[in-house]
């Protein structure tokens, strides 16, 4: 491989021997300044070839086995098993990569704990605290955290999580230390960025509708925006291909044509099958022609018509003329 690369020069050439399809796939969960800045460096590289696709392949394979190994038994657990697969030294880089740039997450002791143990002993701390350590939690068990907590208290956390933007390294520590867990993470003294919409958007989507309701209409409330602003990402446009069809029939009944061909311009394949499969033939050859014939569309139109479709979607499930599954047991029906 040639010498020198940059860590964004080697994404750029991983997404190049990715090929177009699955890069378009990572390309959605980055942000837009990320994607500016790949694109500039992709259109930089000539070309890859057969040797460093290869071994830009298996870099990425190996750090993503190195990261699984770390989130199921911790670093030494990692440690081992890289050193009997492929040697010390070898094993050694990757967990040193992984661990300046990943880094190991706060407050694994939560991450590995019961749920039903975890919530005694952080129920009665102060909310930002619960906020804090949620946060660090996977989507589905931070769920069922917030859901055990006194209902008052989840609509606290959730704001709190929600308006949670970075958090200084002193303060995570302060708070393991009164908690009393045994820190297990190598951070830098960089801030560490934590909690955000986002991120109680991914828990929200995993609670039961009950849970969910209460802490948005109370969010109304309090904070009209910011409940807008969680609501709004809760269920994206590419969900749509969850639905059954006399859902996304009874959902494109309230979406007008051209609203449609903007949105699907920038959708997958699947979803275009799966929109177009639930309109008339005649109109799916309007629409078709028309995505083609509108020529480059910005990023921003083509959201901003999602957007559109997904407000349709949420209107329809406020209305109960449909239900959205979630991580509650909720099955999808008209």
């Amino acid at each position: 491989m040639r010498q020198g690369l940059t860590g964004k020069a080697k994404v750029a050439m991983l997404l190049i021997a990715l090929g177009r399809e699955k890069s378009t796939k990572v390309f959605k969960h980055l942000k837009e300044e990320e994607i500016e800045e790949l694109t500039l460096e992709i259109a930089s590289i000539s070309s890859v070839t057969p040797e460093e696709k290869e071994e830009i392949l298996s870099e990425f394979y190996n750090l993503c086995l190195a990261q699984d190994y770390i989130a199921e038994g911790g670093i030494n657990y990692a440690q081992s098993l890289l050193e009997e697969a492929m040697g010390s030294d070898k094993a050694n880089d990757l967990i040193s990569k992984l661990t300046m740039s990943l880094q190991v997450k706060p407050f694994e002791f939560a991450r590995k704990a019961d749920s039903a143990q975890l919530i005694n002993f952080i129920q009665d701390e102060h909310p930002q605290t619960i906020a804090l350590v949620l946060s660090y939690l996977r989507p589905q068990q931070a769920a069922q955290l917030l859901s055990a907590l006194p209902k008052g208290k989840q609509t606290e956390v959730a704001k709190r999580i929600a308006q949670m933007d970075r958090t200084s390294p002193d303060i995570i520590r302060e708070v393991e230390k009164v908690l009393e867990s045994k820190v297990s993470t190598m951070m830098n003294q960089d801030y560490a960025s934590v909690g955000g919409v986002d991120s109680i958007v991914e828990i929200l989507n995993a609670v039961d509708r009950g849970t969910e309701k209460n802490i948005l209409e109370t969010l109304e409330v309090e904070d009209v925006n910011l409940a807008d602003e969680i609501r709004n990402k809760m269920f994206v446009f590419e969900d749509i291909v969850k639905l059954d069809n006399r859902s996304i029939q009874r959902i494109l009944r309230d979406v007008d044509n051209s609203t449609l061909a903007v949105a699907l311009k920038g959708s997958s394949e699947q979803v275009k099958e799966i929109v177009l499969s639930n309109v008339s033939k005649r109109l799916a050859e309007m629409v078709v022609e028309e995505i083609q014939f509108m020529g480059p569309v910005r990023l921003r139109d083509v959201e901003e018509a999602q957007q559109k479709i997904v407000a349709v979607i949420r209107k329809l499930e406020d209305a109960k003329e449909i239900v959205l599954s979630r991580g509650g047991g909720d099955e999808v029906v008209v």
